[in-house]
């Protein structure tokens, strides 16, 4: 273990993703209790800090792609939130969809980042350095 290499997060940078968390909460929790301007409130400092934790971890790809990955998913679980605070979530788009369903495109866009990284990058790239 003496040869490992570590990954530190600076502190300034782990009370950000702290906060990060709770905004995360705050904002779900919101949504459960219908509470629309405080839910809404919340999108913007929770993705907010997203994109900066994904900004200031882009030099590890493993941190860079999970990071995309949540960035995504507070995309599409935002919207969702809205189209059921303002009450367009079952309204029909098209066949079976609705509008709900436009959520499954940033959900999708996290899973193939996710897949991108585990099926193609990683195995080219076993000897790079990365936290996972």
């Amino acid at each position: 273990m003496k040869n490992e290499q570590s990954y530190y997060i600076p502190l300034k940078y782990r009370k950000m993703e702290n906060l990060h968390i709770v905004f995360w909460l705050f904002k779900d929790f919101s949504w459960c209790m219908i509470w629309k301007p405080l839910g809404i409130a919340m999108i913007f400092p929770t993705l907010l800090i997203s994109i900066i934790i994904a900004w200031r971890t882009r030099d590890f790809v493993s941190e860079l792609y999970h990071n995309l990955a949540i960035i995504v998913w507070i995309t599409a679980n935002s919207y969702w939130m809205i189209s059921e605070f303002f009450s367009f979530d079952n309204v029909p788009l098209f066949g079976i969809f609705t509008y709900k369903h436009l959520a499954l495109i940033p959900f999708t866009l996290g899973i193939l980042l996710l897949a991108f990284y585990y099926i193609v990058w990683k195995p080219k790239h076993k000897d790079e350095l990365e936290t996972m």
